[in-house]
């Protein structure tokens, strides 16, 4: 074997590395968007969790006024 046929050069490691990484992003693309739309749902639940829960305890403590002719 040559030895200039042996070495690394810098393009032949930019290629390769372009090569993994258009791998890998090809391959956590579709799961990215999958985290996405079940991150925005868990938020949705969670607000509307608080939400209710706020009404509730609103509706608890609320001051009745009773007003009284004398």
């Amino acid at each position: 074997m040559n030895a200039e046929q042996d070495r690394i050069t810098r393009d032949s490691l930019e290629d390769a590395f372009r090569d993994l990484q258009a791998d890998i992003d090809r391959d956590t693309q579709p799961l990215l968007v999958k985290v996405a739309y079940g991150a925005a749902a868990a938020a949705a639940v969670l607000i509307c969790i608080a939400y209710l829960s706020g009404r509730r305890a609103g509706r608890l403590r609320r001051t009745v006024v009773e007003v009284r002719r004398v």
